[in-house]
């Protein structure tokens, strides 16, 4: 008998509305993730510690883990203190450098972990990836969807709005990241999964046609629902395919060449899908990216975050250095250094006019 449904690997809970937080010990219990209340809950120094006091009393039987940051050390520390003890769960309480080492340890310990996201900086809270810095600049980790997610609004708009306007390159991002995935099936014959596609795009698109702006819970659910189907995607893709294209291909060349500058991730996305954009030939597509990027104040030009026109030509020349066997419009078009300078100039002019 042929088999005519697949199972989708996605968390069993996702709450996503204002004072979310206050129904997390209910949620825990009810989905049976820590019937017990057996937890190891891992914090950073900032949102997460600042969430402890209001939190403890509501989960006694918690053990709280301050994470110093979101590298490959720090993850296998916290995976390490845990194994001492007994636990049901891992929540991940925190922006996403603490979810991201969260994920790790409790993949590497075998334990469900719970990401409840103090920010909505990139589209990590539900991804089956974390990413961490190591000894080489910084990887990225196959781990299990997290079992379950909270988002409370109330906290998102405590964090500083940059964070909010970099998810919001993060989601937008999508849509580059899917036509380049399109463009490498027509051109390689690399297989495509329409079912990740068309929820990748999906998301992209809802963030990319909302009205609202930052301080508006209506637009900030939808940015939170945009980033868990990304991380849902690619979980159905099995690979970061859906949500990473050209523009992250840049991202990371930013990162490797430039690692002292203090662009966040969704910020330097935004602008790579922008200009990827131009380049695939679809100007008023790539005109209409920046106006979006522009309203909710996300940078459109390498200038904007502190980069010169040089050293983001020499970020796309060396972009794909950094997915070495992914294809993408960079892959495709092969331009020379002039080349890509010229294009860069095409690109401010269509954005500005």
């Amino acid at each position: 008998m042929p088999v005519l449904t697949r199972l989708i690997p996605s968390p069993v809970s996702v709450d996503i509305a204002a004072g979310a937080l206050d129904n997390l010990a209910g949620l825990l219990a009810d989905q049976r993730i820590s019937p017990s209340g057996r937890l190891a809950v891992a914090i950073s120094g900032g949102s997460g510690a600042a969430l402890r006091d209001r939190l403890t009393p509501a989960l006694p039987g918690a053990d709280w883990y301050e994470v110093s940051g979101g590298t490959i050390d720090a993850a296998v520390q916290l995976a390490d203190a845990m194994r001492v003890k007994h636990y049901d769960a891992v929540v991940g309480l925190g922006g996403g450098k603490i979810i991201d080492a969260a994920k790790y340890a409790s993949a590497r310990v075998g334990l469900p972990m719970v990401a409840v996201a103090t920010n909505l900086s990139h589209d990590g809270i539900c991804s089956p990836v974390s990413i961490l810095d190591n000894d080489a600049g910084r990887g990225s980790y196959g781990v299990p969807t997290p079992i379950a997610l909270v988002v409370d609004l109330d906290v998102i708009r405590q964090a500083p709005v940059r964070y909010v306007r970099s998810g919001i390159g993060d989601a937008v991002s999508n849509l580059s990241a899917v036509a380049d995935w399109e463009l490498s099936h027509r051109e390689t014959g690399e297989q495509i999964d329409g079912l990740a596609a068309a929820m990748a795009r999906q998301a992209g698109e809802a963030v990319l046609r909302h009205p609202g702006g930052c301080d508006d819970d209506s637009f900030l659910t939808v940015l939170a629902e945009a980033l868990v189907l990304s991380g849902i995607a690619m979980s159905i893709a099995g690979h970061t395919r859906p949500s990473s294209g050209a523009c992250h291909e840049i991202s990371h060349a930013l990162d490797l060449l430039y690692p002292r500058r203090s662009a966040l991730h969704g910020e330097q996305v935004g602008l790579g899908a922008a200009f990827a954009t131009h380049l695939r030939g679809e100007g008023r597509r790539a005109v209409l990216i920046a106006e979006v990027l522009r309203r909710h104040g996300l940078p459109v030009l390498p200038e904007e975050i502190g980069f010169t026109t040089e050293e983001f030509t020499a970020a796309v020349s060396y972009a794909p250095e950094t997915r070495p066997g992914r294809y993408t419009i960079l892959e495709h078009l092969d331009l020379t250094t002039d080349e890509i300078r010229d294009a860069y100039a095409d690109y401010v002019k269509a954005i500005s006019s």
